[in-house]
């Protein structure tokens, strides 16, 4: 192999009763590599070079299947590392919305409300999987099909999920998906990303930069009140490189509702898809500074939620054999608003039969002196 071959890889990761999982390789070398499984779409390892060269991984994950599928059991303190959500991606209040009309109840798994599509939803399925050999890239196409009444929602759904790594590390994750009748959709992944390297220490000395002056102000069940206000004069401005640690345990309201960071804000350069698929923009930019990795993502979404990690627990041992604990990874879940199915106001996530839901998000890594 030359060093600008790719390199594409499938291993069997283990059993679920009578199913196999499996563990599929992206790799570039000399650049990233990407684990991803077809259990949940998990992206459970990244290994991205340093300023010096020196890999590391740069996700939070499990070291063995047995960690998933106890995270994913009923009553878990569930985590959702690496997975792709769906059918809704964030909080739906009171596990209730109406479509058309109808009324239509969900299990509920946080609180009173649900959380993540349930507490069987995605990211607990194992999906068909495509391995994909492209110019310029290697990739993996992830297909589902949940059925009418699948957690309470609507309409059979059919989603695919294509994971794309190119030569200038860039991790593409394109989602596809149509409907046989009325129904509401909001797909995200759920990564965790500690550019230092997974299991070292807690990231509150990553700087992050959103590109937005908006964000969503959220009950005490992190539930979005009225419209989303700016961000200026508040610990939510970051809108210029800033310390995820800076203001973190500060008394503002809204930080002490999440324990930290876990809201929505709304991305300034978002274009609604009015004619087909839009190009994706620039969403928002992580660094490391001891490492000097770069994290820059770009979505088609129209919010993302930046999550801090505030309920990551010492209990949960990562694939490095070290502890995590809060603040041990962020996530930057590109996606519409929560509770959008019950805010009219909000921008919509309704899919009807005919239409074709889309969304493209791009994380690049990269690095910095």
């Amino acid at each position: 192999m030359s060093q600008r071959e790719p390199a594409l890889g499938r291993e069997l990761f283990g059993r679920l009763g009578d199913a196999e999982v499996h563990r599929y390789v992206l790799a570039w070398p000399g650049g990233l590599t990407v684990r991803i499984l077809d259990l949940g779409g998990v992206v459970q390892s990244l290994e991205a070079p340093d300023r010096r060269g020196v890999s590391a991984n740069v996700v939070l994950g499990f070291p063995a299947l047995d960690g998933y599928a106890a995270n994913n059991e009923p009553g878990a303190p569930r985590v959702f590392l690496g997975a792709l959500i769906g059918r809704y991606a964030n909080r739906i209040a009171g596990g209730t919305f109406t479509l058309d009309g109808t009324a239509h109840t969900l299990p509920v798994n946080n609180g009173k409300n649900t959380l993540h599509g349930g507490p069987e939803a995605f990211d607990t399925r194992i999906w068909s999987a495509t391995e994909l050999d492209e110019p310029g890239s290697v990739g993996l196409r992830l297909e589902l099909v949940s059925p009418a009444g699948d957690q309470g929602f609507p309409a059979t759904v059919t989603t695919q999920v294509a994971y794309r790594l190119s030569r200038d590390n860039r991790l593409s994750i394109t989602y596809r998906a149509t409907t046989d009748a009325p129904t509401v959709l909001n797909l995200t992944n759920h990564t965790y990303w500690n550019l230092a390297g997974e299991g070292n220490g807690d990231v509150h000395g990553h700087s992050l930069q959103l590109n937005a002056s908006r964000f969503c102000p959220v009950d005490d069940a992190l539930i979005p009140v009225g419209d989303p206000v700016p961000v200026e004069a508040t610990p939510f401005d970051f809108r210029t490189p800033t310390p995820i640690g800076a203001r973190i345990d500060g008394t503002d309201p809204q930080l002490l509702l999440g324990g930290g960071y876990d809201h929505n804000w709304a991305l300034d350069d978002w274009t609604p898809a009015a004619n087909g698929p839009v190009a994706p923009a620039f969403a928002a930019q992580a660094d490391d500074p001891v490492s000097g990795r770069r994290l820059t993502m770009w979505t088609t979404e129209p919010g993302v939620q930046f999550y801090s990690g505030n309920f990551l627990t010492p209990d949960l041992i990562g694939t490095s054999g070290r502890p995590y604990g809060r603040g041990a990874g962020f996530a930057l879940e590109a996606q519409h608003f929560p509770d959008s199915p019950n805010r009219p106001d909000f921008p919509s996530t309704v899919l009807r039969p005919g239409e074709v839901y889309h969304q493209e998000t791009v994380y690049r890594l990269s690095t910095v002196d």
